[in-house]
């Protein structure tokens, strides 16, 4: 990096920094080093990416408006984005961390993230979402606190416990990519982990002697907010605890209607917050269990995953089988009425001091329609994809953000199918042109045999409607246009549908994927565009002074003093920090 570079890198900080004291939005930092361990969570060693030689990675937490700055140094030996799946980047596409809007982290490369949580709270994740990654770790939560001011619907709880849940393979990222690469099905998980451990030894059978699981403690009579993230590659999971309730709070960002649950399936890329009072006896210990979902339970019987809960008066260790999971082992009827009671708050405060129902979706006019259909895998070119509406997206050299602001032609077309192409099914970089401020109407059709989530950046949408078979425009008649829940993620059943409903108010390019890993991988996502037509900071943030770049803007990029920009991001750091501390001193003297 040239000396001006980073002359100009300080002096814009700077700059932007100064207006700290007088926005009250303060600032945290983290150091993220990517690389790979060796970790053995299901008793066979292999290689696992962790940050800061930790796995999983650490949990960011901050408070409703916070400005996150995140150094990444990738020590990998390929190239890295970091994506915060849920964090809705309000002007700041650019920090995304998808190839869409962002050029990769090259191995040995420093880079620095940097955004607001610009009126958010919740419960979230961060992956790495290149090169199948995410399927050998690079993970952990990401916590947004309410302000002070903004009171939660709830008593506040006694402690906070995250769980990421997911299933898990033995055989490292570069392996699995290497198979769906040549055409073929990554086959059953060989477990689920919690917490990046393996399970409890519930079952001499099926549990090998020695695996570290994880244990929760908690005191009795307390009640705990519980964070739990299926961050796994393909597998819904129910999430139980035995003999206790989970109530029900928050999902990606949106308080719910609060409801007891006994279990709840929990699909890939979804986040919820419960409420668990400790109320039961300590005779023993507790398990906590995730099992996969919509699966034959006698052959996955090993695909499940145990931790423990341990209240400090415990008088022994969990023994005898794991509570029941739901009876409907293939009739997906119970999942889908139960995603259907999932109901939003509309009289509760989210990140602001008014009621997250003042935003009657219901009654905006909707402005265009899309209905996105995805069917099992099939051969293009010789090649096996995955696809939405007959396209196999396939990413750009040059990031489409990218492309844009340099007006580079040719990258991406904006012709994405309102409807499912008839013919045969092709490769394309064609995405989705967005009006800004309009009210977009997208209709996930699953005809796959396969369960799957769907995730867009940038946004909460609404979950208005679900059912089986193939919708139709007299579907609309079932929708929920008073308090379907607002979240990120949805998950669609095997041939059924699920309807979303979208207000473009955030520009930018936004993934619309799916979060089943394998079929991501392989081509089933798309971007949706959308621009103001009047160009200005208050919409969308100047592209990032440190911003990569790649494809056909490669030449614009300078190499990286590795050891420069470290010590820069330092030296910077604690510059914020002393500026912070003035900015809290300066009130005093008034």
């Amino acid at each position: 990096m040239a000396l001006s570079r980073v002359l100009s890198l300080c002096l814009a900080h700077i700059c932007l920094f100064a207006s700290v004291c007088f926005a009250a939005d303060p600032f945290v930092f983290y150091n993220f080093d990517l690389s790979y361990i060796t970790a053995s969570p299901l008793g066979v060693p292999q290689q696992v990416i962790a940050i800061n030689g930790k796995f999983p990675g650490p949990t960011i937490n901050v408070t409703t408006n916070n400005n996150v700055v995140v150094n990444v140094r990738n020590k990998l030996d390929e190239n890295l984005l970091i994506h915060w799946s849920g964090i809705q980047q309000r002007r700041s596409s650019w920090q995304d961390g998808v190839l869409g809007t962002n050029c990769p982290i090259p191995p040995k490369w420093n880079w620095t993230y940097q955004f607001q949580v610009k009126d958010q709270i919740g419960s979230f994740f961060y992956i790495p979402s290149l090169n199948f990654q995410r399927a050998a770790g690079g993970f952990g939560s990401f916590i947004i606190n309410n302000r002070p001011i903004i009171s939660i619907p709830f008593a506040t709880p006694d402690g906070d416990i995250t769980i990421l849940i997911g299933d898990w393979y033995t055989q490292n990222h570069t392996a699995l990519r290497k198979t769906l690469d040549a055409g073929k099905d990554l086959g059953m998980p060989n477990g689920v982990l919690i917490n990046g451990k393996g399970p409890y030894r519930y079952n001499d059978t099926l549990v090998p002697d020695g695996l570290d699981y994880e244990t929760f403690e908690v005191h009795p009579g307390k009640t705990y907010r519980i964070r739990v993230h299926n961050v796994g590659v393909s597998t819904s999971l129910n999430f139980r605890i035995q003999n206790h309730n989970l109530l029900l709070a928050e999902t990606e960002g949106s308080y719910t209607v609060q409801q007891n649950y006994t279990s709840l399936d929990i699909h890939v890329g979804q986040s919820y917050s419960f409420l668990v009072t400790m109320d039961q006896n300590a005779s023993t210990d507790y398990y906590i269990v995730a099992s996969a979902r919509f699966v034959n339970e006698s052959i996955w019987k090993r695909v499940t995953g145990v931790a423990i809960l341990h209240y400090t008066n415990s008088k022994g260790k969990a023994t005898g089988p794991l509570p029941d999971p739901p009876s409907d082992e293939y009739d997906k009827t119970f999942s889908m009425n139960q995603a259907r009671s999932i109901r939003w708050n509309v009289s509760a405060s989210g990140a602001r001091p008014n009621p997250q129902g003042s935003f009657k979706y219901g009654s905006i006019n909707v402005t265009e329609v899309y209905v996105l259909k995805n069917k099992p895998p099939v051969t293009i070119n010789g090649k096996q994809r995955t696809t939405l509406s007959g396209i196999s997206f396939v990413n750009p050299s040059t990031p489409i953000r990218l492309a844009d602001k340099y007006k580079v032609k040719g990258v991406y077309k904006l012709d994405f199918p309102t409807r499912p192409l008839t013919g045969p099914s092709r490769i394309e970089t064609s995405i989705i042109n967005g009006t800004y401020r309009g009210f977009m109407e997208v209709i996930l059709q699953n005809n796959d045999t396969k369960m799957q989530s769907y995730h867009m950046s940038g946004y909460a949408f609404f979950v208005v409607g679900m059912d089986y078979g193939e919708w139709t425009n007299n579907s609309r008649g079932t929708y929920n246009k008073w308090d379907g829940i607002a979240r990120s993620t949805t998950q669609v059943y095997p041939g059924a549908w699920t309807a979303i409903l979208i207000s473009l108010d955030n520009v930018g390019v936004w993934n619309l994927r799916t979060e089943n890993l394998d079929s991501w991988y392989l081509g089933q996502e798309t971007y949706v565009r959308v621009v103001n037509p009047e160009a200005t900071n208050k919409t969308e943030l100047p592209m990032p002074e440190n911003a990569l770049f790649c494809g056909a803007l490669s030449k614009l990029q300078k190499p990286q003093d590795v050891s420069l920009a470290t010590s820069i991001n330092s030296r910077l750091k604690l510059f914020f920090t002393l500026l912070m501390i003035v900015c809290a001193v300066i009130p005093t003297f008034h």
